[in-house]
């Protein structure tokens, strides 16, 4: 179980410091999926999170005590499963890894589902790859809110 607050924002802020990307990508802070599936506390505390740590990250007030120096770099944060994407991004190379790395979460989707995980893992990646493809010239596509810093 993950929860918000000053303790995972400092990790992260630790990460961006460390690895200093100018792009992060986040899962969905919002309380729901397309306005009608409820969000997991887990995903939310984390996009929220993210969000928050992009900015710390610059702020050499904010988590002194982080090993590596303060990173202003972070330019833009991505933001999946939004219901209102700004960008897309083509996955039509990625698509079979992106099923590999669900099923991965095998005890997590077993918890949910009776269905197989790799059906499932299967049907949701590219499912939601598909839905959205018609926008994007008909290729398997992913979607993120581009948040600019």
């Amino acid at each position: 179980m993950i929860e918000y607050g000053t303790a995972l924002r400092k990790d992260i802020t630790a990460a961006i410091r460390r690895h200093r990307p100018e792009l992060v990508i986040t899962l969905n802070p919002d309380d729901t999926w397309g306005g009608t599936y409820w969000n997991t506390p887990d995903h939310r505390a984390v996009g929220r999170a993210v969000l928050d740590a992009a900015g710390d990250a610059g702020n050499r007030w904010i988590f002194p005590d982080t090993e590596a120096e303060p990173w202003n770099g972070v330019r833009w944060v991505a933001v999946a499963g939004t219901d209102s994407p700004t960008h897309a991004v083509d996955v039509t190379d990625g698509l079979e890894r992106g099923v590999r790395s669900l099923v991965e979460h095998r005890a997590y989707i077993e918890a949910l589902t009776d269905q197989d995980p790799e059906s499932y893992a299967r049907d949701l990646i590219e499912g939601l790859a598909h839905q959205v493809a018609e926008r994007f010239g008909g290729r398997p596509a992913m979607t993120f809110r581009l948040f600019r810093r």
